[in-house]
């Protein structure tokens, strides 16, 4: 199921028209605030993509505070940076990318002892909304729709059938001037995309390119329908030892084993080219 979210904060977003540090301010000091967390980011490059080396409080306050586009690519999708020259580059332009991968967290620390931290897409997700509680959060896709009105619901979340777009079946060229506009329209703080690995990212990196304004865009995949129950659900302890790979495998062998199955090749990616981005293939 494609979906797409996108949600409102009362907070200052960074323009990129502004050539002040001070973004949003018209180039004065902004008021001091309290509580405000301020963060040295730290990166571990792995197969070319530079991986965030920190928590997801980190990494959310990252996002909140710069906008542009985070990134959480899955075991699956480095077998595509050989094989997809725009989903290369949009993985390479990406403004954060969280370690989701325990695949790729393991095998870095074997095979060349790199360690960086893990941060799942669901962990992600689940702390993001935490933040967004009360400020307002949509999703949807036919089916996933219903399944996050039920769950909003139940946990007290504020979701508006308005703030929600159902994206079309993209190809491998993504252009969605309907959704340029409609986020233009509505101008939110935050847009929450997950229409699966690939595409979502490629869309990603059109919205940063296109929108005249600079919002966080999280493109998060297949966690949002975790948390809503449109995929079965995978518990804390799974997502935390590695393990949430099995639940879906389990709920959806004639899918999941041949995604699995691209998979085989990362640890010789790892292994041959470590930190380097592997050439795409002719």
């Amino acid at each position: 199921m494609y979906a797409l979210a996108f949600c409102r904060m009362l907070s200052a977003v960074i323009d990129r028209r502004y050539n002040s540090n001070y973004f949003g301010f018209d180039g004065h000091r902004p008021p001091l605030q309290k509580n405000v967390r301020i963060v040295t980011a730290r990166y571990q490059q792995i197969l070319g993509i530079r991986f965030f080396d920190g928590d997801v409080e980190e990494a959310i306050a990252i996002m909140s505070g710069h906008g542009g586009f985070l990134v959480a690519p899955s075991g699956t999708c480095f077998a595509r940076l050989r094989e997809d020259e725009s989903y290369r580059r949009a993985m390479l332009a990406a403004d954060l990318a969280i370690a989701d991968s325990g695949l790729m967290v393991l095998m870095s620390r074997l095979l060349r002892r790199k360690k960086v931290r893990r941060v799942s897409g669901l962990s992600y997700l689940q702390h993001l909304v935490v933040k967004l509680k009360g400020e307002g959060i949509t999703e949807p896709s036919e089916r996933a729709r219903q399944k996050l009105l039920d769950w909003s619901r139940g946990d007290a979340l504020a979701v508006r059938i308005d703030n929600c777009y159902v994206a079309p079946q993209y190809g491998l060229k993504i252009e969605d001037r309907h959704l340029t506009a409609l986020i233009e329209e509505h101008r939110p703080a935050h847009v929450v995309i997950a229409v699966g690995s690939g595409p979502q990212e490629k869309l990603g990196y059109y919205l940063r390119e296109n929108l005249s304004y600079r919002p966080a865009i999280h493109c998060i995949g297949a966690a949002l329908g975790f948390i809503t129950g449109d995929q079965i659900r995978i518990p804390g302890w799974a997502d935390r030892v590695y393990l949430g790979w099995l639940g879906r495998l389990l709920a959806q062998p004639h899918v999941f084993v041949p995604r699995l199955w691209r998979a085989r090749n990362l640890p010789w990616l790892i292994w041959k080219y470590g930190e380097n981005l592997p050439p795409i293939r002719q």
